[in-house]
């Protein structure tokens, strides 16, 4: 398996931009929906810390992603038995993803810079906020930063069940091509997946 994309398959940076995106979303919505459960003091300050690290990377990484993707062509697509407008459907979604993925995070930041607080970078460095303390704006912000969050689980959810519909009902090889080891026909895009008797 090469670093760049071939005609049938993902390459090993594409597979870890994507499966390093999936870690950080988890791990940030996770701690996200039960930030409250915290105790106040500590505890809770290291949660928001690690939470707005896990944002910042989420952001860098998409970016980083979106980068290679336009520098890297992807695989050619896997005809399907509902023609072109599951192709449509299925770029319509990677780029919603890609939408989300960019703008949940600074969603974030926005409420954090709204509610007057300093962005702590890694526990490094703190950037003052730009916009001061607007608790009204803030509160509206962050609203909608749940809900894109929200948004992001939901279409991967979508996403991941696309993916196994392919894989165990239409046994084409949509799924085993983001993964290291390929247990299919080589050279045949659509080839169906070999599995043992």
């Amino acid at each position: 398996m090469g670093i760049r994309n071939s005609g049938d398959r993902f390459g090993a940076l594409a597979m870890v931009f994507h499966w390093t995106t999936v870690v950080l979303i988890v791990c940030a919505w996770s701690l996200g929906q039960g930030m409250d459960i915290l105790p106040k003091g500590a505890a809770r300050d290291a949660g928001v810390l690690v939470h707005i690290s896990l944002g910042l990377a989420v952001l860098l990484v998409v970016v980083a992603r979106f980068a290679w993707r336009m520098a890297d062509p992807q695989p050619d697509p896997i005809p399907s038995r509902f023609g072109r407008l599951s192709e449509i459907l299925a770029t319509l979604v990677h780029y919603a993803l890609y939408a989300l993925l960019v703008a949940t995070p600074i969603a974030g930041l926005t409420y954090w810079f709204a509610k007057g607080n300093a962005l702590p970078v890694l526990g490094l460095i703190d950037i003052p906020s730009p916009l001061g303390s607007d608790p009204a704006f803030a509160k509206t912000v962050i609203g909608v930063h749940a809900t894109l969050a929200n948004a992001i689980v939901i279409l991967a959810g979508f996403h991941a069940a696309a993916a196994l519909v392919h894989h165990y009902i239409l046994r084409d090889n949509t799924l085993t091509r983001m993964l290291p080891h390929q247990n299919s026909v080589a050279g045949k895009p659509g080839a169906p997946i070999k599995r043992p008797a």
